[in-house]
């Protein structure tokens, strides 16, 4: 596994809780929430990217 990807992901996790976090405090829920499930689809592009990579080279490896 590449640990790039590891790092960006924890990195945006970060990221997403201290925004969610800020704006909970501060009584904006909403932007919370919609900071919340934009780092959510940020993570999931970038997974289905790399599980796209994988089934790739799978195929080339049995030749499909």
């Amino acid at each position: 596994m590449n640990t790039d990807l590891l790092l960006k992901v924890a990195g945006i996790g970060i990221l997403v809780t201290v925004a969610y976090q800020i704006l909970h405090k501060s009584g904006r829920d909403e932007q919370a929430l919609l900071v919340s499930l934009t780092g959510l689809i940020i993570v999931l592009f970038m997974l289905v990217q790399e599980m796209g990579a994988l089934f790739d080279s799978v195929k080339s490896v049995f030749g499909l």
